[in-house]
């Protein structure tokens, strides 16, 4: 008959080579892989320049309100609630939580089509894309709808005195396609329009 103490080395041992097999070498393969086979993605997706610097990454919005880029979604972002231990505010973003039955998220909207209609003087009886007026679950979404993206398109060209034509084949570039051919929707990433825009992107 099997005592305690006869059966904790083995237990024991079992426990060692768990603990190796998933604290070290399953880490370090799979942080092997990645960097081998899936290296930007595994880097967090990051967006250079052709001047090499870094400007952030495919997966999160940045904010433009200049009439010479592509405006992105409604960004819920706060700088006021939280801080580190240094005291400097630190920023986190997420869906509003507004009830879309509530006057309050309605009168937002409102503002915000307003705000679109004036930018956009070109575009008088023409439809609003709905993501250029409402804010995505993170409130950090990096893209829109190719509608979005070319609805905004003449008021670029206008103000970077290029042609609407330039400014579609940019937006163009920058847009993908359905994962597989099937899942999801086509998307435009702000950031690299922007960018691109700019001709810091080939």
């Amino acid at each position: 008959m099997k005592t305690i103490k006869s059966v904790i080395p083995r237990v024991a041992g079992f426990f060692v080579i768990m603990l190796v097999l998933t604290s070290v070498i399953y880490p370090l393969a799979v942080t092997g892989i990645s960097q081998l086979f899936f290296k930007e993605q595994a880097n967090g997706s990051i967006i250079e320049g052709a001047d090499g610097k870094k400007y952030g990454s495919a997966f999160l919005a940045q904010q433009f309100t200049g009439n010479e880029y592509l405006w992105g979604r409604i960004m819920n972002v706060d700088t006021g609630t939280y801080s580190n231990d240094k005291g400097e505010a630190l920023m986190y973003a997420g869906a509003s939580n507004k009830s879309p039955a509530g006057e309050e998220l309605q009168q937002m909207i409102a503002e915000r089509v307003e705000r679109i209609q004036e930018a956009h003087p070109d575009k008088a009886g023409e439809p609003i894309p709905v993501d250029l007026v409402t804010c995505s679950g993170s409130g950090l979404d990096p893209d829109i709808s190719p509608a979005a993206a070319r609805y905004q398109a003449g008021r670029i060209a206008e103000t970077r005195g290029i042609s609407e034509e330039e400014v579609l084949e940019v937006i163009e570039k920058y847009t993908k396609g359905r994962f597989l051919g099937v899942f999801g929707e086509p998307a435009v990433n702000v950031l690299k329009v922007n960018l691109a825009l700019d001709g810091l992107l080939s």
